[in-house]
């Protein structure tokens, strides 16, 4: 998915210093972050173990390799990651194929977005198949970019999927605002040198430097992302 990339350094309008806005996918738009562990609950009971409902908190919006493998490890299962990885992916899109809630204020946000014509990028550790199924519902047209998680070496916590974003937006990552969910993806956006607005799902997260904390993304609206970077000036 491609469009007319900004240059570098450009300013988006009325002389806002915020460059793009990428946001992750499950649990920050998409309610799903429960359809994931809901999956996996599935698959492991079929297999014959019980999962321990507080490592929902460990493998919450981190990457299918390091979920499935903690899993896998902590339960002690006869199942190959790439056969588990199939299973998870299967079940998911059945999932969503039944029902894709929006997270409140999500169409709002991207609609804003749009109008403005902000540079906007999906970051997501979802894979491929994943993404292409969600953005049919949630509208692949308010996105400049996407960036999957199984089309980086590294993906979140590492910041590549937000540098490759940003780049690919020909933005300065200092001068994006990232909306994350979890504390993975935070770390991620982070490690980037972004500017953060967590809008926590299932653990919470604390408020920090170059990191906003809301309760919904009803809170959140192009001013206050531009409010962001010029409270960095």
């Amino acid at each position: 998915m491609t469009s007319t990339v900004p240059a570098l350094g450009t300013r988006t309008a009325e002389g806002s210093a915020l460059q793009a806005v990428l946001l992750d996918m499950d649990g920050t738009l998409v309610d799903t972050e429960g359809f994931w562990w809901d999956v996996e609950v599935e698959i492991f009971r079929t297999l014959g173990h019980t999962l321990d409902d507080s490592w929902r908190q460990v493998v919450v919006g981190g990457p299918m390799t390091r979920s499935a493998n903690f899993l896998i490890e902590a339960t002690g299962a006869d199942i190959a990651f790439d056969e588990l990885s199939v299973l998870l992916n299967d079940g998911f899109e059945r999932r969503i194929g039944v029902s894709l809630p929006l997270m409140p204020g999500a169409s709002r946000l991207l609609a804003e977005l749009a109008a403005h014509k902000i540079p906007t990028a999906l970051v997501s550790a979802s894979h491929r198949r994943i993404i292409d199924r969600i953005l049919a519902s949630l509208g692949p047209q308010y996105f400049t970019l996407t960036v999957a998680g199984d089309e980086v070496e590294r993906t979140k916590p590492f910041p590549d999927p937000y540098l490759l974003a940003a780049a690919g937006l020909g933005a300065d990552p200092a001068r994006c605002a990232v909306i994350e969910d979890t504390a993975t993806g935070v770390a991620a956006a982070e490690a980037a040198g972004c500017q953060v607005v967590a809008v926590p799902s299932i653990a919470p997260i604390a408020a920090a430097a170059r990191r906003t904390v809301v309760t919904s993304l009803e809170e959140v609206d192009l001013a206050f992302l531009r409010g962001l970077m010029t409270e960095m000036r």
